[in-house]
Parts: structure tokens; sequence; C-alpha cells
């Protein structure tokens, strides 16, 4: 006779499609089918939701409306009951409070789980502190914000860093580049970025230090990937600079290894980040990396070796150090090669999904016993 699965809700209220919402598609479709049912409850027209049913995992829709909805609430206590959950693990603010008090009013008391994605200050510990069994963040920064600053108990908080899936993010299987479907000529360095069009990706800051790029290597040019709600600004900004030549917008692309496949260098000017898993991805494509000192990207570039680190909104170091890269191709091979060891070394997908099956296998042995 098999063992009983033990069942996981995850909970997203996001209606985005970022890191977040990619890493928890990547824990529900890693977890092993031998000893988990993983079900995800989100919005109605959210992409995640899209994303997993395509996937085959089971989809429970659920509207969330404001920060805490009582018709949610009650959803959430009624799939808990009818799907005979384990564990609820959560991920955003609104799904946090909705689910997890659905758990703390069942009757079967399922164990809660919420997973910090981002590294930025907040003000309600409860969440946190009596809500949840265990709070999971994705870098060690936040862990110590976390215990330091808002009193959390050590032996609660865990970091599980964000895995890639390093058979997609590598270069050896990755068909080709972008180079001929946006006309760059071959012999064109090309540096630029993949996220989200949000003020705290920093963009400006990579499109400011773009003319001092240029007036060093003017065949360089800027790739863009991404959308988002800064992408008006982006364009009056490219157009403020003059850099319409220079810069390429490439929308929001799901072909993310052909993307870093064409850049010599990845640029990420983030002003506030958990972990950085765009550079984790860049760093297993064997990408230079130049980004910002915030948050935990100083856990995943070792400056100097497997990138450079610049403080965050200065353009002028990003400049810098994205020349001396695109004029040092050694450099840039050689960073790579590290950057790509030292991901298959820490940040395999399987490391992270292995973790958190441990996680949850002690939670449900908590709960049973």
């Amino acid at each position: 006779m098999k063992p009983k699965l033990i069942t996981i809700l995850h909970t997203e209220s996001s209606l985005g499609w970022g890191g977040q919402e990619r890493r928890t598609l990547r824990e529900l479709l890693g977890l092993s089918k031998d000893a988990f049912r993983p079900i995800l409850a989100c919005q109605p027209e959210s992409r995640i939701g899209q994303e997993a049913r395509e996937k085959k995992i089971q989809v429970e829709m659920v509207k969330m409306r404001g920060n805490f909805d009582p018709l949610a609430v009650a959803r959430f206590v009624w799939m808990i009951h009818h799907h005979s959950v384990d564990v609820v693990h959560t991920h955003s603010s609104a799904d946090s409070w909705m689910a997890s008090t659905a758990a703390k009013i069942s009757p079967g008391r399922p164990k809660v789980v919420r997973t910090r994605h981002l590294n930025a200050p907040f003000n309600v510990r409860l969440i946190y502190s009596f809500m949840a069994d265990r709070v999971v963040t994705v870098g060690g920064s936040t862990r110590q914000y976390m215990i330091r600053e808002k009193g959390i108990p050590a032996e609660k908080v865990m970091t599980i860093p964000t895995g890639i899936d390093l058979s997609l993010f590598d270069p050896e299987r990755t068909p080709g580049d972008l180079r001929r479907d946006f006309e760059i000529p071959a012999q064109a360095p090309v540096f630029g970025t993949v996220s989200v069009f949000r003020k705290l990706k920093g963009h400006q800051f990579l499109l400011e230090a773009t003319p001092e790029i240029i007036r060093a290597i003017p065949e360089a040019r800027l790739l863009l990937a991404g959308e988002g709600p800064q992408e008006k600004n982006i364009r009056e900004k490219i157009e403020k600079l003059r850099l319409e030549k220079a810069v390429i917008l490439a929308g929001c692309r799901e072909d993310v290894p052909r993307v870093l496949n064409t850049l010599d260098v990845f640029v990420f000017p983030s002003l506030q980040e958990a972990l950085g898993t765009a550079v984790l991805e860049a760093l297993a494509m064997r990408r230079a990396v130049v980004a910002s000192r915030v948050g935990g990207i100083p856990e995943i570039i070792e400056d100097g070796k497997t990138g450079f680190l610049v403080e965050p909104e200065n353009f002028s170091g990003v400049a810098e150090k994205v020349i001396h890269l695109l004029k040092n191709p050694e450099l840039r091979r050689l960073m790579g090669d590290r950057g790509r060891q030292f991901v298959e070394a820490r940040y395999d997908q399987r490391l992270m999904v292995r973790r958190l099956e441990d996680l949850y296998r002690e939670l449900t042995e908590e709960q049973r016993s």
C-alpha cells in the first residue's frame, strides 16, 4: 500500500509574472510525485494560473479582493477541508493573510509556510511571527533583517535560495541568439538586462550609463528585455538621451536563455533585491555580470571574480565596469566560467526543491505527531 501523499496548497494573489511567480511554479513542478500532491490557489486572471494549468498542475481559482476578503477566506477553508491539505504555503501579502487565517480556523489546522520573496522593509510582524509556522527567505540578507530588525525567532526563519534549471539555462544547449532577430551587427558588443520594467529595477540608471559606454565603444548596443509599468518612462528616457539607434527593446521574452546568449555583459542595476534570480540565470549562461551592491546580490556575485558590484544609482560606475568588460573578452570568459561553476555548486533547482520537501516532511510530522 502506497503511503499517503502530502498535500501542499500554494497560494498566490499576485497577477504578475516575474521571479517570484516563476519560482513558485518551479516549486510546484519540482515536488516528487511519489510523495507530494501540489495544488495552486490563485486569482482567476493570473498568469501563474494559466502556466500551471498548461503544465498539468491542479489549480483552484479564488478571487482575492483587497488585503482581506472574507469570501476568499471561506473559499480557502473549503479547499483545506476538501483536499485534506497538510501544508499551506503562501507567497504574497494578500493571500498570506487570507490563507493563513483560513488555516488557523480550519479543523485540521494545517501548518503554514510563508515565503518572503522581497528584500523590502515591512511593518507588520504578525503574519510572520504568529500566522506562519515557518518563514522561508530567498536570500540570507532578508533572513538576517527579519531576525535582527523585526525580532522573528531565528529558528523559525530559514533561507532556501532560488534554484536555477541548469538544463534550460545552459549555453551549450541554447540554440543561437537574437542578433539576427534584431539586426544586430556581428561585430557589435551587446550589454543589457532581463527584468520587469519597474522603478526599483533601476533601468533609468542603466540608460544614464549608456551614453558614456557608447562614447567609448560606438558600435555597442543595449538590449532591454521585459515589459511593465515603467515602459513609457523608459521610452521617454531613450528619446531624451538620443539613444534610439543604440537601444533595442526586445519586449517580454519566453526564450530568456537566447536573450542571455546575445549579451556579452549582463547588467542588473536594481535598487532592491532579495536575491536576484536573473543574475543567477546570467551566471548559469556564463555571462559576466555588473550588478548593484544591494540586498542578496553580494551573496551571488563575488566582486572581481564572477562579476563586478557597483553602488546603487551609480551610473558612472556601471559605465566604467561595462566598458572594461566589453574591452576584455578573456576576462568575460573567465568570469563566465566561474559563474557557471558557482551556480552548479549552490543554486541548482534540485537543491531548492529538496530543501523544500524536507521542510514539508518536517512540518507534516509535527502536525501528525
